[in-house]
């Protein structure tokens, strides 16, 4: 069994079909039914159930299928390293970011950007859940993302951490203009729109228990883990959201206040993550070095 036939082998498993898997491989169908039935021979075993039209892995398909990957991934990852020892910065950086802590990569990214001209960038968008399983996946490389997060298949270097704020829509007339800083005691009243993770705990509980901390429940009438789409529905006038600062200066909306929360315990803390038994090409190395860099010189400030 070889390399070839181990891509083979996915290719058939991830398209459920013959077809289209010798259509995306760029060959005929009687060549790679041929293939996969050399594994099965050599193996003593299927890998394929045939439903219907559509063949499932059988259970010995399904591990094979997952040491495959791996196998392929870290070849691909070995041949990146082999090819950078040589080789100036290039090729394409895959990232990703939630949007609630987006403003902290465009100053790196625009230094890199101006440094290496021609290095591209593909980025994925998600909350803190999807960004860490992107990573383990392989599908980016490195990500910014907002705390708490479980840490054991990351390293992780600290970002300055930022005051969350309450913004309201600015039809409420609220509080006077001259006013800046709130009680969270004010919060509890309002209809909360809350920026939620699709899975673990994030942002959502550390505001609920800070409200519990003061004394009373939150009235959360929307759960969302877009923190754009809350501030748009809050300059809409739908209701009142909770973010962390700097994602006011990443996104421009009109017809919305925001007040800093005076006697909250709490912050928003970001990190930048990457898996710690994987290789890190050079473009990622040299924009983590720039993150390392901007933490220094806010330290300093």
């Amino acid at each position: 069994m070889d390399l070839r036939q181990l891509r083979y082998f996915r290719t058939v498993a991830e398209e459920g079909q013959v077809t289209k898997a010798a259509n995306k491989l760029h060959m005929a169908q009687p060549p790679l039914s041929q293939q996969i039935k050399i594994m099965e021979d050599e193996l003593n075993l299927k890998l394929f159930d045939r439903q219907g039209r559509k063949l499932e892995l059988t259970n010995a398909g399904e591990v094979l299928y997952e040491k495959a990957g791996r196998i392929l991934n870290d070849l691909e990852e070995t041949l990146t390293e082999v090819k950078e020892t040589n080789e100036g910065i290039s090729g394409t950086l895959h990232l990703g970011s939630n949007k609630s802590c987006f403003s902290f990569l465009t100053d790196p990214l625009q230094k890199l950007r101006a440094e290496f001209p021609s290095l591209t960038y593909q980025l994925r968008e998600g909350d803190t859940f999807f960004l860490a399983e992107c990573i383990r996946n392989r599908e980016i490389e490195m990500a910014v993302v907002r705390l708490p997060i479980d840490l054991d298949d990351f390293d992780m270097v600290s970002l300055p951490s930022e005051p969350y704020v309450l913004v309201t829509p600015q039809s409420w007339g609220l509080f006077p203009d001259d006013v800046t800083e709130v009680e969270i005691e004010r919060l509890q009243d309002l209809p909360l729109m809350l920026l939620h993770r699709i899975s673990g705990t994030g942002q959502f509980e550390l505001i609920v228990n800070e409200c519990r901390n003061h004394g009373f429940d939150p009235h959360v009438i929307c759960e969302c883990p877009d923190p754009t789409m809350l501030l748009s529905l809050a300059a809409s006038g739908v209701g009142a959201t909770i973010v962390p600062k700097s994602t006011l200066s990443a996104f421009s909306f009109s017809n919305i206040r925001s007040y800093e929360l005076k006697n909250a315990e709490i912050v928003a803390e970001s990190v930048i993550i990457w898996h710690k038994n994987r290789y890190l090409t050079k473009a990622s190395r040299r924009l983590l070095n720039s993150f390392e860099r901007m933490k220094t010189d806010l330290e300093l400030i």
